[in-house]
């Protein structure tokens, strides 16, 4: 096929033989199929920000850290350097996930470097040699979708345990192979103790687990495993051998707002008369 324009590069430099064809097109990017000398691998091509249809990269963006001041500077401000290398963050970051998910024992593709936008990772396949198909796309006997709901908890709870949470996580953003699920599409991954939205972000990619597998499997729709999990993340228990329940029990006592507001008045109170001191302290002094 056409050799797309930005792999041309890689092409030029060795790191790709040949181009055998598209896999697929996304809202992130395009996936073509390549050979890496002997090896058959993809090749994702990242989409520029103004084509890619992914809206709310701001909230996945907040908490990843850029350690040049001159660089961070420049994507507060917006420049077209800031943008370019808010770009290479975006690119990096899934990378970076897979680099950290494969150190920690998660199945995900196996990633061999990202180079101008280009990430070239394995190709999952079947026992057969083809691609492995999406999770949207297997018929799930009511035992498969048990056990391989029961894995992609596992596999979500490392991904945890590692600092992760996928952010975007369903039935489209999983291949199963012979073994079960393999976690794909992570460049919008987030850092679990720096990300605001994280909690929000776990809870959905696990119940959009448990809403996917519960059809085939109704009783997995009674569990809570978002909830369970982040209580203990949040208390430092969770660890990848932890044992759940899917069970959790939800608070029943009603927010006290009254006082709440009270301790916000009481506070903005004493901030008016501390700010009051320093003003009359420089009053006097004048």
């Amino acid at each position: 096929m056409k050799i797309p324009k930005r792999i041309q590069p890689l092409i030029e430099d060795g790191l790709i033989d040949q181009v055998l064809r598209q896999l697929m097109s996304g809202k992130e990017a395009t996936v073509y199929v390549v050979r890496c000398g002997t090896e058959i691998r993809c090749a994702k091509v990242y989409k520029e920000a103004g084509k890619r249809s992914f809206k709310q990269a701001v909230q996945y963006r907040e908490g990843r850290k850029v350690r040049n001041s001159r660089r961070s500077r420049a994507m507060e401000k917006g420049s077209k350097f800031g943008r370019d290398e808010q770009e290479n963050l975006w690119q990096n970051a899934e990378v970076d996930a897979l680099y950290r998910l494969a150190e920690a024992g998660v199945r995900a593709p196996t990633p061999y470097g990202c180079i101008d936008g280009v990430l070239l990772m394995e190709l999952v396949t079947d026992d057969n040699g083809e691609v492995a198909p999406r999770l949207n796309d297997v018929v799930l006997s009511p035992e498969q979708a048990r056990r391989d709901h029961a894995t992609i908890i596992q596999e979500i709870v490392r991904m945890l345990c590692a600092g992760l949470i996928h952010g975007d996580l369903s039935e489209f953003n999983v291949l199963v192979d012979s073994h079960g699920p393999v976690i794909i599409d992570l460049p919008q991954a987030v850092d679990a103790a720096a990300n605001n939205n994280a909690e929000w972000m776990l809870e959905r990619d696990v119940n959009n687990m448990r809403d996917y597998y519960g059809m085939s499997a109704p009783e997995i729709l009674e569990t809570k495993y978002a909830k369970e999990i982040w209580a203990l993340f949040e208390a430092g228990k969770l660890t990848p051998t932890t044992e759940l329940t899917g069970l959790f029990d939800e608070p029943t006592e009603e927010a006290d707002v009254e006082s709440v507001l009270v301790e916000i008045q009481e506070a903005f109170d004493e901030e008016q008369e501390r700010l009051a001191r320093i003003n009359s302290a420089d009053d006097e002094e004048d």
